[in-house]
């Protein structure tokens, strides 16, 4: 972690894609870099409260679309492609892909203006990919992002960065159907410090509970039981839960509210 907190204030423009940032030491580093007048770009599904005056641009994207966003990251700032790149690129349907994953081709094109003024550029790489279901073909686009951009790749995860780093199949597979998340859902965090459900207005409202329910759901036949709490800080339906998982970060559940 250490090595990575040093490295990141090495930039002047950040992209950073499947990472929340809960982790006090990489947010105060990011904090540096653009104290040195960085541009940060945020790309997640949740709007991350902590980082509001230290993003130049917060690009929202919906859950499980981490691929496509590869892609379009990979379609908007990859130069000099050989043939089988460019060509993948050309059957990429660009619009459908930003549409269904909600992140807009202005948005990327915005981003794009900062990165062409920029000299030193990092896309840092969170832990959301680790486990997505498309993680292979999630690799072959960052080694592509790698060969192809100029950015430089920054993971938070090292088994991931060399899982990339050894990729030497750069063909690329078609995008799959993006899948769709609607309902509540759950956000597993990386602090072991808070054994509450941390939820928006919204979820709440949706659940039909209220801040200091307690409510059980089940994932991947694991039941879990926590009190419920309002933070009026979280927007949208995804609610973080402080829980180590080794399957995809993001899970859809249905709350049943319990006696206290």
């Amino acid at each position: 972690k250490g090595r990575l907190v040093k490295i990141i204030e090495n930039y002047d423009y950040i992209l950073s894609v499947g990472a929340f940032f809960e982790d006090e030491e990489f947010r105060n580093s990011l904090k540096k870099a653009i104290k040195n007048s960085a541009t940060f770009i945020y790309m997640h599904p949740i709007d991350n409260f902590e980082l509001k005056d230290f993003y130049d641009q917060f690009i929202k994207y919906e859950v499980a679309s981490e691929e496509a966003i590869l892609a379009l990251i990979f379609n908007f700032f990859a130069k000099n492609l050989p043939k089988e790149q460019k060509d993948f690129l050309e059957n990429l349907d660009i619009g459908y892909l930003s549409a269904e994953s909600s992140a807009g081709e202005e948005e990327f094109e915005e981003a794009f203006v900062k990165f062409e003024e920029a000299s030193k550029r990092a896309l840092f790489v969170g832990d959301d990919l680790i486990n997505h279901e498309r993680v292979e073909n999630i690799v072959k686009l960052l080694a592509n992002i790698k060969k192809y951009t100029d950015f430089e790749l920054i993971f938070s995860d090292k088994t991931f960065e060399e899982k990339v780093n050894s990729c030497s199949d750069l063909s690329l597979d078609e995008i799959d159907d993006l899948q769709t998340f609607n309902g509540t859902l759950v956000y597993f965090i990386n602090i072991e410090n808070n054994e509450k459900l941390i939820a928006s207005q919204t979820f709440l409202n949706i659940s039909k509970l209220k801040s200091g329910d307690m409510a059980s759901f089940k994932i991947d036949d694991k039941i879990y039981k926590k009190e419920v709490v309002l933070d009026k800080n979280l927007l949208g339906t995804i609610a973080l839960i402080s829980n180590p998982t080794s399957n995809y970060r993001f899970a859809k559940i249905v709350l049943n509210k319990e006696q206290n």
